[in-house]
């Protein structure tokens, strides 16, 4: 059933904590959007619209709220949810059943809710990727077959075998011909991110309704004869770290190894485009300048298209020569929220 203006209004009167994410109040008179809770002094109802999302709120134009952080914490785990991730990532051996789940106060159909919309699988089987995960990075240091199987929880070698083989495509005496890239979840104020690091550095960053993520995913797997599975890596704490200053607006650079195959063209393109201050913008026209091609410009465009690494290698910077919004694969209203909050906080100490 739908709801009304009036039943939203009374909602955001009575500051009902069970309409938090069915909607957000905009407010006309101030360009401000709004959780339901919103503490705020109330507007009046003709000064009001309500959206189902932050990010028609964003499209629309409007800021959101200081005091209630309407974009704060958006697909955020529970605490619950938190602790089974870290535990299950720190020993990911261990299998949790449904039955262990209800011990640790989580109904299972809400995990396994949670991880399809969130990771696009069930709960066992992104504990089942996570294992083999770890099984993967034990052969490779290594670990013979009987010591891994048995260390990552399997109870036969014929299942670890059955397993491995059905990810990895080859046996597990033959995997060391594979590799494996480590993915991981990570949450910010303008959606959930996929991150994606190889032993070289993050190789991915995007958001996870990227509408080329397929492609990009497959051009990497094929690149580094490997797997990509949910999984634990060293770059992973550095760059959750820095996006959390990044949207706390204090860090302006990155400071992460990246590893980004690609031609030589575009290699230069996107080391090119991490040229570009923090709050400074350019157009196409000014990158191909700057590489000493300024008959290239379409080519510059096609390969800031390429860029798999959001925000760190900021296409989010490059508009059009007339100053106009130019594509953006994360979305055109990420690109004027992120291009909004680099020139708020341009002049505050980083």
């Amino acid at each position: 059933m739908e709801l009304s203006r009036e039943q939203m209004y009374q909602a955001i009167l009575q500051k009902d904590l069970s309409f938090e994410g069915v909607f957000f109040t905009c407010v006309k008179t101030t360009g401000i959007f709004c959780r339901p809770t919103c503490t705020a002094r109330k507007p009046k109802l003709e000064n009001v619209e309500f959206v189902p999302s932050s990010k028609l709120a964003l499209s629309k134009g409007y800021r959101p709220c200081k005091i209630c952080a309407p974009l704060k914490n958006v697909g955020e785990p529970s605490e619950a949810l938190k602790a089974l991730l870290e535990e299950i990532q720190e020993n990911p051996s261990t299998r949790i059943t449904d039955w262990e789940l209800r011990k640790r106060h989580l109904e299972p159909h809400t995990v396994r809710r949670w991880f399809l919309k969130h990771h696009g699988m069930t709960f066992q089987a992104y504990q089942r990727l996570l294992r083999l995960n770890t099984a993967f990075k034990r052969l490779q240091q290594g670990e013979t077959v009987t010591e891994t199987a048995f260390s990552t929880g399997y109870e036969s070698l014929s299942g670890f075998g059955d397993s491995f083989k059905a990810i990895f495509g080859v046996s597990p005496k033959k995997g060391k011909q594979q590799g494996v890239i480590d993915l991981c979840r990570l949450e910010t104020p303008l959606g959930t991110m996929f991150a994606a690091a190889v032993p070289e550095g993050i190789c991915l960053l995007e958001f996870t309704d990227r509408k080329m993520l397929e492609t990009e995913f497959k051009a990497l797997a094929k690149h580094y004869n490997a797997t990509i599975l949910p999984g634990d890596n060293p770059h992973f704490p550095r760059l959750k770290t820095q996006l959390e200053e990044y949207f706390s607006g204090a860090r302006k650079e990155f400071d992460l190894p990246l590893a980004m195959p690609g031609t030589a063209f575009q290699q230069s393109v996107w080391q090119e485009l991490m040229t570009i201050p923090y709050g400074v913008t350019r157009s196409y026209a000014d990158q191909a300048t700057a590489l000493q091609k300024p008959g290239a410009v379409r080519a510059v465009a096609l390969a800031n298209g390429m860029n798999r690494i959001s925000i760190i290698v900021p296409c989010h910077r490059i508009i059009g020569s007339d100053g106009s919004l130019t594509g953006y694969g994360g979305g055109l209203w990420r690109k004027r929220w992120l291009l909004d909050w680099e020139r708020e906080h341009l002049s505050l100490p980083s």
